[in-house]
């Protein structure tokens, strides 16, 4: 007989984990039987990492192509500049949306002005791949505070929409292609039907557990869901997941480093102009991170 979950699981991804000299990112996506969940193509769990005074996050100058960078936080403080000239401080339940084109260069880092004392910083950055006509587009960078997102009330659910359309509402944050993206706190006990108007769908369980169709999952985890199925989350515990997809990508897309691209000569011509300076530059910022070797 089968197990119930199965007909609505069809891939539950256990992320893998790496250091990044001071605080730890789990790649929940690309994974090897599921490269992308809707338009999301990257999606990194950074920390929990806590900074003693004097230190914090220093990601230097780096480019991308081909992608948008989503960047949102639950706990902590990030600084990002770009070489449009964009300086913006995210904060938890802020959105950052950064869409590289053609081509971008931002940091990450600590302010100096919070790095003397003790620091914290947990969020998720995903990447969604841009439709193949706007792989070429011009670059851009758009903040959203938490405040201007739509909040959704449920019998002990409260959910932020972070970008797209979902439970009959609708994101400021504007959007390459059909997608969703919500936070969602749960008590302990509470339910909800996750939304079916998106063909590619997964949960992300950031904290304590849930089951779906009496299968337990705890935090981690991402469950992807079957295209159509009815589908409802239980909190076993308070707890904390992200809900997100959309309409599938147009056609397959390369991934090397930083860059992503419907085309393999496209990356290679990025590398090349990486490494030969061709870029634009952070104004006030001299470092930046090498082209790879492999």
């Amino acid at each position: 007989m089968s197990n119930p979950a199965e007909n609505v699981i069809e891939h539950v991804i256990k992320p893998r984990t790496r250091d990044l000299g001071g605080f730890t990112v789990a790649r929940v996506l690309p994974y090897a039987k599921r490269h992308t969940v809707g338009p999301f193509i990257f999606f990194d769990r950074m920390g929990r990492a806590e900074f003693p005074p004097g230190e914090g996050i220093d990601v230097r100058p780096h480019p991308h192509i081909g992608l948008a960078t989503v960047t949102y936080l639950f706990d902590g403080e990030i600084m990002h500049r770009d070489d449009l000239g964009f300086e913006q401080a995210i904060r938890p339940g802020d959105v950052n949306w950064m869409t590289a084109g053609r081509g971008i260069v931002h940091s990450e880092r600590t302010r100096d002005e919070i790095r003397d004392a003790h620091t914290t910083m947990f969020g998720i950055q995903s990447w969604v791949a841009l439709p193949k006509g706007q792989e070429e587009s011009e670059p851009g960078f758009f903040h959203h505070p938490a405040a201007t997102l739509p909040e959704i009330s449920l019998d002990g659910v409260e959910m932020r929409l972070i970008a797209g359309t979902a439970y009959d509402e609708t994101s400021p944050v504007v959007t390459a292609s059909p997608m969703f993206y919500l936070d969602v706190r749960m008590d302990a006990g509470a339910s909800l039907k996750v939304t079916d108007e998106h063909e590619e769908r997964a949960v992300y369980i950031v904290d304590g557990s849930i089951s779906v169709n009496g299968q337990t999952h705890s935090d981690n985890e991402m469950l992807v869901l079957a295209s159509g199925a009815d589908v409802t989350v239980e909190a076993q515990e308070t707890s904390r997941v992200m809900l997100l997809g959309g309409a599938p990508i147009d056609g397959e897309r390369h991934i090397w480093w930083n860059f992503v691209s419907s085309s393999k000569e496209r990356i290679e011509q990025a590398k090349a102009d990486w490494k030969e300076g061709r870029f634009g530059k952070i104004a006030g910022d001299d470092e930046f991170i090498p082209l790879p070797e492999k």
